[in-house]
């Protein structure tokens, strides 16, 4: 019986008539009386295992050569572009800030505060405030470019304290505050001579009129109505609209839009009939200092002594913020002003409930200022084909990779805060008008002529065209009315201020 062969598992056959030979279908044949020669099958199979591996590595290593020789085999299909006549622009980089700036704005600010303050209460000098109006506009104004501001600032504290996220600023928390501080102490200095959008109107008054009483109160109101706008869009991230607004800092940075150039140039013009105008009607850092200097511990006094009621500080006023003194009442005209102030007074609930109501329907207007609103209807109407085309914002939004369903969310989100906020600055408004005319209601006695403490920004006209004041200075010999009224080398005081006197008490 014979063995099969180990490599094919195929028996041999044995031939009868030939000496035995044995053949292996899987081997070589060879005529022999051993059996199948199995001993040759091991080595073909090792030779067919080792040729398999040399293939392997020689196409590894081929592939190896072919990645290493890449760099040097590439050629440039199209030649570089000859710049040898070109001269390359150089990089230009601003200068660096001068890491002492907010230190040196901060004390300058306070300096200036504490002059206006000695120049207006103690030393009574208008020529030294307008010297300092112009050295504040110099600094504050063309040199630093109008910020920091005092007016700006109201943003970044509002911001900080809505969110977390932001850290206002110490120079810019002084500079909100500094003024306040001397306000609450020594009325609106900083407002006299200080603040640089006060200095440039302050300047250009040249030919002011008196505004009549009611328009100048209700016009006053929109201060107010502008620093809620102003809180507003600032507590919800929309935007620094004071700032961006800013009458005068175009002037300053000598950079502006060609509309704001004009905005700022028609308050200008009307600056020039109606003192201050944007100080007065439009300022939100003003309606603060409204509210602060009722309560300043000292202010500005017109005359330093007795009022001869002469006129002239209400004639020169530019302001309006001259009261005239007060004459008595009869009893039932004060009863009549009690129940009339008693009624305003019960109104001023439903006045603030009214602002609020309405308020809450100013959703929508007020919402489609804020980005993230705006891009999700500019991407809904790019959806749903009501526009061609996109914009940068749109492109970027998309390159991002989120999806809309996240923006529209994020909307709506917005959308329910700015019904309540709109709700809140209604509230507000209405507040601002019951007090309005809660304070006109109100009568109180004054026996000569004095600034109002709110509207009064510490100019100094007053007490300079003053007789009594005059007479202190040695400007004139004697007070008129009260003795001899000029030497032999002086003016008249009437003729001397520029205006009619009325010496009747």
């Amino acid at each position: 019986m014979s063995r099969p062969c180990p490599l094919s598992g195929h028996r041999p056959k044995v031939g009868r008539e030939k000496a035995r030979v044995r053949v292996c279908r899987g081997g070589p044949r060879r005529r022999s009386g051993t059996p199948c020669l199995t001993s040759a099958a091991p080595s073909v199979h090792n030779r067919v295992r080792h040729g398999v591996l040399d293939l392997r590595i020689a196409i590894a290593l081929l592939a190896l050569w072919t990645l290493l020789s890449l760099p040097a085999l590439a050629v440039e299909r199209f030649p570089p572009p000859d710049f040898s006549n070109h001269q390359l622009p150089v990089t230009t980089v601003p200068p660096p800030q001068f890491a002492a700036n907010p230190y040196v704005d901060v004390a300058l600010l306070a300096l200036a505060l504490a002059l206006a303050s000695y120049l207006a209460i103690r030393r009574r000098s208008r020529r030294g405030l307008f010297l300092l109006t112009i050295a504040s506009l110099v600094w504050f104004g063309f040199i630093r470019h109008g910020c920091i501001c005092p007016v700006g600032s109201i943003q970044n504290v509002t911001l900080a304290i809505f969110d977390r996220a932001y850290a206002v600023p110490w120079a810019v928390a002084a500079f909100f505050a500094l003024p306040i501080l001397f306000t609450l102490f020594f009325g609106r200095t900083f407002c006299a001579s200080v603040c640089p959008l006060g200095a440039v109107q302050e300047l250009v008054a040249l030919w002011p009129v008196k505004v009549p009483a009611w328009v100048d109160h209700s016009l006053g109101l929109l201060s107010y109505v502008y620093l809620g706008l102003g809180v507003l869009f600032s507590a919800t991230g929309t935007a620094f609209l004071i700032c961006r607004y800013d009458p005068f800092v175009g002037f300053f940075r000598l950079a502006a839009s060609a509309n704001m150039l004009i905005f700022g140039a028609c308050f200008l013009v009307v600056g020039a009939f109606i003192g201050r105008p944007y100080c007065r009607y439009l300022c939100p850092y003003g309606a603060l200092l409204r509210l602060v200097s009722r309560f300043s511990k000292w202010h500005v006094k017109i005359p330093p002594d007795e009022c001869i009621r002469c006129r002239l500080c209400e004639d020169v006023c530019p302001y309006g913020a001259i009261r005239e003194p007060t004459v008595a009442t009869a009893v039932t005209e004060r009863r009549r002003g009690r129940r009339r102030l008693a009624v305003l007074i019960g109104l001023a609930p439903l006045w603030i409930a009214l602002g609020f109501w309405l308020g809450t329907r100013l959703e929508v207007p007020l919402s489609e200022l804020h980005p993230t609103i705006r891009l999700a209807d500019r991407i809904r109407q790019e959806q749903t084909g009501r526009v061609q085309g996109t914009i940068d914002a749109s492109d970027a939004f998309r390159n991002t990779g989120r999806a809309p369903a996240d923006l529209y969310r994020q909307a709506l989100a917005l959308s329910a805060m700015f019904r309540t906020a709109g709700g809140w600055f209604g509230a507000w408004v209405g507040l601002v008008v019951a007090a309005k005319l809660i304070h006109l209601s109100i009568r109180r006695q004054r026996n000569d002529y004095q600034p109002d403490r709110s509207g009064c920004v510490s100019c100094g006209r007053c007490f300079w065209y003053c007789p009594v004041e005059q007479a202190k200075q040695g400007w004139i010999q004697e007070v008129p009315g009260t003795g001899p009224l000029f030497g032999e080398n002086s003016l008249p005081a009437e003729q001397a201020a520029g205006r009619k006197m009325d010496l009747s008490p």
